[in-house]
C-alpha cells in the first residue's frame, strides 16, 4: 500500500457508497440526529474528495473523505475552528511546494535533497484530544500532503493524501465552506468535564456543565426529600 493510498475506510452517504466507521463527530448511533448542511466534491487527479459540512448535537463539522482511483476510502473529521487552521497551513504548503517546481525548472532535482523517509516539510494541529500531522512528502508516484488524524485515548489512525498540485484548489473549496458555515454559535463542542461533588453543612451538591443538583442529606422530620435540579449556565462553575 502506497502512502498515496493509505486510510481507514467508510463513509455515511451514498455517493461514498459504503459504511460509516463511527467517530467521535460522526458514530452510528448519533447518524440520525445528523444533518448534512453542504457538500463539495473535487476531482484531483485520478481521486475525488468530498467536503460535507455536517451538524449534531454537538454543533458542526467537516468530513473529508477520499476516494482513490480502486475505489478506496479514507476520512478525516475536522472540528470547524481546525478546518481555519487547516486551510491556513494548506498556503503555507502550497507556497513551499511552489519553491520546489521552481527550483526542479531550473535544474534537473536533486534526489540527495529528499529525506529518507519522503518527508519535505511537516506540521501539527492539536484540537482537544485529536492531533493532526500535516506531511508534504514525496515517493515515486510524486508529491501529495498527508493528514493524519489521530486520537490522544487510542484508536485507530485515519488519513487522506492531497496531490500537491491540488492544495490550493481544495484550501478555496474549504475557505467557501468556512466563509458560509463557520460562526461562533455552531463552533464545535468537545466532550464535556466529569461532574463534581461537594459536601457543605447537611447538603451534598453536585455539579456539571449543565445541571446543579441538590440533595438534602435529612429534612428537618427525618425523611429524605427527593432532589431538586435547576440548570445553571457552565460559566459559573468552569
Amino acid at each position: 500500500m502506497s502512502d498515496i493510498g493509505s486510510g481507514d475506510e467508510g463513509s455515511s452517504s451514498q455517493k461514498y457508497q459504503g459504511m460509516e466507521q463511527g467517530s467521535e463527530y460522526d458514530s452510528g448511533q448519533q447518524g440520525q440526529m445528523e444533518q448534512e448542511l453542504a457538500t463539495k466534491m473535487l476531482q484531483i487527479q485520478s481521486k475525488r474528495f468530498y467536503l460535507d459540512v455536517k451538524q449534531n448535537r454537538r454543533g458542526r463539522f467537516i468530513k473529508v473523505a477520499e476516494i482513490g482511483a480502486d475505489g478506496r476510502r479514507s476520512q478525516i473529521f475536522l472540528a470547524l475552528s481546525t478546518a481555519a487552521e487547516f486551510r491556513d497551513h494548506l498556503s503555507t504548503f502550497s507556497d513551499y511546494y511552489s519553491s520546489l517546481v521552481a527550483v526542479s525548472v531550473v535544474g534537473p532535482p536533486n534526489p540527495d535533497n529528499v529525506p529518507e523517509d519522503g518527508k519535505l516539510k511537516s506540521e501539527m494541529m492539536i484540537k482537544d484530544n485529536r492531533r493532526y500531522y500535516l506531511d508534504l512528502k514525496e515517493n515515486s508516484r510524486g508529491r501529495f500532503l498527508r493528514v493524519s488524524q489521530t486520537i490522544t485515548r487510542g484508536g485507530p489512525r485515519s488519513q487522506v493524501a492531497i496531490p500537491a498540485q491540488g492544495m490550493i484548489e481544495f484550501r478555496d473549496a474549504l475557505t467557501d465552506l468556512l466563509d458560509e458555515f463557520s460562526t461562533d454559535e455552531h463552533a464545535y463542542k468537545p466532550d464535556l468535564p466529569e461532574g463534581r461533588h461537594m459536601h457543605v453543612d447537611n447538603k451534598n451538591f453536585y455539579f456539571d456543565i449543565e445541571w446543579l443538583c441538590v440533595e438534602p442529606a435529612t429534612s428537618e422530620d427525618g425523611s429524605v426529600k427527593t432532589r431538586k435540579t435547576q440548570r445553571l449556565l457552565s460559566q459559573e462553575f468552569f
